[in-house]
């Protein structure tokens, strides 16, 4: 697959068979208190109408293998299969609940750079990725900030901070190698008396500096809260910059945390590159390629994201993340990062 116009790495997209292992139970890989999961009860989430499983099997699977500086064109159409159509009623409350187990929600990610500072800032859209191409989320980089932060919101023509759209936002060290996503409570500082009103941090990223500089592929540490026995998310509000989820992640408190790691893409001779398997949904080589797992079931893909065109990239999510937390990891792979490209 084509190498990019801003010096793509080889982490592809190529294919091999699907491992048919025993199946473990995603939800036990994430609970983090509290009884086991509960049986079937009247709380289960209802799969949206026309959801699609994330399971496939091998006879599906397309053909991705990737030369470096090469575009190999599909010949056959259904290459990147599309998600079903999803029923999105309410916008704020879908972009924030976790994927419906047994569920991948299937996206597109468009990077618009039209216009005199799009250049500089951008404005990624997500879409749901099916024929109706239902708007989810905008994210852009804030202008004049010390370090990267982007806004998120659930509607394309409001970026604003003080926006009644703004439903969260990804924020960086100093480096570029560590970010946190918040949702849209209140700083700390401006907390109410039961600090119910505080900012939730959704998940952290980390990855790890090359102060080399070596090229390879990225290497990527996901934080999220863990999930309870009615599989929602528990809610993490730091109360202040010591207590949240990178802080807890580096001192290894991990209770009701999760760790998460990007899948190693494994070396292939033949086509001289570093490939993993996409399932069809990527076409092009791209550094950015990445696919998020548990270490204890690295079948299980929690996230998968990666490049289809120059301006536009598929990501798909499954259960325990929703869209605000997938389209914010997204969005720190976009971030210029000196020490590990």
């Amino acid at each position: 697959a084509a190498t990019s116009s801003d010096e793509e790495d080889d982490s592809d997209s190529s294919t091999k068979p699907i491992r048919s292992e025993k199946k473990k139970n995603p939800v036990s890989l994430f609970q983090t208190g509290g009884d086991p999961p509960k049986e079937k009860k009247s709380k289960k989430k209802v799969p949206p109408k026309g959801a699609e499983s994330e399971e496939e099997t091998p006879e599906t699977l397309q053909k991705n293998s990737n030369k470096k500086g090469k575009a190999k064109k599909s010949k056959k159409k259904e290459e990147r299969p599309p998600s079903p159509v999803i029923e999105v009623d309410n916008l704020e409350e879908f972009v924030l609940q976790p994927a419906p187990q047994g569920v991948t929600i299937k996206c597109r990610v468009t990077r618009d750079k039209r216009g005199m500072d799009r250049g500089l800032y951008p404005t990624y859209y997500l879409h749901l990725d099916n024929d109706k191409k239902v708007f989810l989320l905008a994210g852009r980089k804030r202008k004049k900030s010390k370090t990267s932060n982007y806004l998120i919101s659930i509607d394309p023509t409001d970026l604003s901070r003080g926006g009644e759209n703004f439903i969260g936002k990804l924020r960086s060290n100093l480096m570029g190698t560590r970010f946190t996503v918040f949702d849209n409570g209140a700083n700390p500082d401006r907390a109410n008396a039961d600090w119910s009103n505080v900012r939730q941090e959704l998940s952290a990223v980390v990855y790890e500096t090359n102060v080399l500089g070596f090229k390879g592929p990225r290497k990527m540490t996901v934080i999220i809260p863990g999930m309870n026995a009615d599989c929602e998310r528990v809610p993490i509000r730091p109360r202040n910059d010591n207590d949240g989820l990178l802080m807890r992640w580096q001192n290894r408190n991990m209770d009701n945390v999760i760790e998460l790691h990007n899948k190693a893409p494994v070396w292939n001779d033949e086509t001289q590159s570093y490939v993993l398997n996409f399932h069809g949904r990527v076409t092009h080589a791209s550094v950015k390629n990445f696919q998020i797992v548990h270490s204890s079931d690295p079948d299980y893909i929690v996230m998968q994201f990666g490049r289809v065109a120059d301006d536009a990239f598929t990501m798909d999510y499954n259960y325990p993340l929703c869209a605000v937390q997938a389209f914010a990891i997204a969005l720190s792979s976009f971030d210029g990062k000196l020490a590990c490209e």
